[in-house]
């Protein structure tokens, strides 16, 4: 195997995730794939085996534990990129309804040929978040919507709250983060009809601090919301 698999199950069950020998097998083959896709696009700086799995897998594998995602559950990852942490959690939670955004086409490329040869099912979606919330098809459809440190909350979550659906969850992944981007992000809940629920901090194996900030949507985000990414970034909520 390219990882190994005693590594992935303790960093699988630190997560309470019980991983199927076929699900082990296609994490081997997603880990192969990604160093192998990386040497033509520029996906990941992460391309040791262990680190593979230590830091994205597992730490991609933490969204189940703690967003308490169910079968059934319709969920979408917002600039996806390499594929974290949505593949994983379609490779490990079953039957869950999978949704891949990324404007960067080449990076989605990958994810396709990724799924096919895993043989799953996803909406992979080249599209803009800031675009999607305006779309009938995507806003305020999904029970779950995360992204995995790819700007501060407060823009985050402007991307990512008028895709979910009243009574659904923003499950922001991040590393470490300050307590002033923390209380940036938890006021601009309250102007996209959410409030905070959850806020938790935890380790992956290697030690490393994580967080994974919850908003919870107690009602229609104003169709003011979301703005275009010039308006988002020169006036943060």
């Amino acid at each position: 195997m390219f990882i190994s698999k005693e590594l992935l199950l303790a960093c699988a069950l630190e997560f309470d995730v019980k991983l199927s020998d076929d699900a082990v097998m296609k994490f081997d083959t997603y880990a192969r794939e990604l160093v192998d896709y990386n040497e033509k696009v520029n996906l990941t700086a992460i391309t040791d085996p262990d680190e593979i799995v230590i830091k994205h897998f597992a730490d991609s594998l933490a969204f189940i534990k703690y967003s308490g995602i169910e079968a059934g559950n319709s969920f979408v990852d917002v600039g996806t990129g390499a594929g974290f942490p949505g593949v994983p959690v379609l490779i490990a939670a079953d039957g869950v309804k999978v949704t891949l955004f990324d404007a960067v086409n080449k990076k989605l490329e990958f994810i396709r040929s990724l799924v096919s040869s895993l043989g799953l099912d996803a909406d992979i979606v080249h599209i803009r978040a800031e675009e999607a919330g305006k779309m009938p098809e995507y806003r305020e459809k999904f029970d779950f919507v995360t992204a995995r440190a790819v700007a501060q909350l407060r823009i985050l979550s402007e991307f990512c709250i008028p895709l979910v659906k009243v009574g659904g969850s923003f499950v922001s992944m991040k590393g470490s983060i300050s307590e002033e981007e923390k209380v940036n992000g938890i006021a601009a809940f309250s102007k996209l009809g959410s409030e905070l629920y959850d806020d938790i901090i935890y380790n992956i194996h290697n030690g490393d601090e994580r967080n994974i900030i919850i908003a919870k949507k107690i009602s229609h985000v104003s169709s003011k919301y979301p703005r275009n990414m010039g308006q988002i970034s020169k006036k943060p909520l």
